[in-house]
């Protein structure tokens, strides 16, 4: 845009400030980063509609960049008011949908826009629609889905929606517990999710009618309290009783590397240990470093899968690093997002 001329005005959101200005969620710091990272000058306002905003639209030359402020110190940004997606709008003559983080919300600054202006893709959201959409619909086989995190609710419908295509499922995180207390394992104090047990059930039923193979943690990295100073040892199969599983042991790293070493399209959604801490971290290493040396298409879903694997300073090593956290679960569970489909009927 800027390399032909035009003048860009940018739209974002910071944090949950509920509709009111909140000084530690204004947006002064992005527009610093900007423009030291274009080397140019990024004009920040002070709100995001009114007079003022439209003078200094009004004003801008060739190549000028404006940064508004934060969307959400309005209200009416996640109401997806009418009015206020018209007064945004209304500020340009396009508008480029290139936050793919933020196409899962049907909010004014990624639905309502579109409604009066002429709306395309940027060149990130293509590339994220491209990559999600080869490995949903046109994969190459044999295909691995690598699942972590916390809690198996928030992954159920990826699970479901997934198991016609791919061939192995791999489960870490604490939410691999739920999964082999369902195998009649001992889980110890780890994290267990009761009311998804019979939804566990279905889901290795599910999965045994459509020939998935799911895999489980064979051993743990166990503590008995939460923190980066406790005690730790690793133990097979059944965790003793107080003790709490927070990251895949060595022998379960090797079984997976040595199924991933087979695939040739491998999805990745949710680090399978409580990486941010030091002593539960090496599993998603182990992993994040291997997929990286792999002949295969690889795809990290966004949030925190994708914090570590730029933490490890691997992303460029993948064949995709997704933006979107919600965005990422909501593709792989065969939703529409609304800020794609906006673009779709323009």
């Amino acid at each position: 845009i800027l390399d032909n001329g035009g003048k860009l005005i940018l739209m974002s959101h910071l944090g949950r400030p509920k509709g009111e200005f909140k000084s530690e969620f204004n947006l002064n710091p992005v527009a610093e980063r900007l423009s030291a990272l274009l080397n140019r000058d990024v004009k920040k306002l002070d709100d995001c509609i009114g007079e003022d905003v439209e003078e200094a639209v009004h004003k801008m030359k060739e190549g000028d960049i404006i940064l508004l402020e934060n969307l959400r110190f309005h209200r009416e940004e996640k109401k997806n008011d009418a009015i206020f997606a018209k007064q945004l709008a209304s500020l340009g003559e396009i508008f480029v949908e290139d936050a793919f983080g933020t196409c899962h919300r049907a909010h004014a600054s990624t639905v309502g826009v579109t409604e009066y202006l002429p709306s395309v893709a940027g060149f990130l959201v293509q590339k994220e629609i491209e990559y999600f959409e080869k490995v949903t619909k046109n994969p190459d086989n044999t295909f691995c889905l690598i699942l972590g995190g916390a809690k198996v609710a928030d992954k159920i419908p990826v699970i479901e929606n997934m198991l016609d295509i791919i061939d192995y499922l791999l489960i870490g995180g604490a939410m691999a517990y739920t999964f082999l207390k369902s195998r009649c394992k001992g889980i110890g104090a780890s994290r267990y999710e009761s009311e998804m047990a019979d939804t566990v059930d279905k889901i290795f039923e599910m999965a045994r009618k459509k020939d998935v193979s799911i895999f489980l943690p064979c051993d743990h990295v166990v503590a008995k309290e939460i923190k980066e100073t406790a005690e730790t040892k690793i133990v097979d199969e059944n965790i003793p009783d107080n003790w709490i599983g927070l990251d895949i042991g060595p022998k379960t790293v090797d079984n997976y590397k040595a199924i991933l070493k087979e695939a040739k399209t491998i999805v990745w959604n949710g680090p399978v240990g409580l990486f941010e801490m030091k002593p539960f971290s090496n599993g998603t290493k182990e992993i994040a470093e291997f997929i990286s040396t792999l002949d295969a298409v690889t795809v990290i879903g966004g949030g925190d899968t994708a914090a570590a694997v730029n933490q490890l300073d691997l992303g460029s090593k993948m064949s995709h690093m997704s933006t979107g956290g919600g965005a990422s679960l909501e593709y792989l569970e065969g939703k529409e997002l609304p800020g794609i489909a906006a673009l779709s009927e323009k």
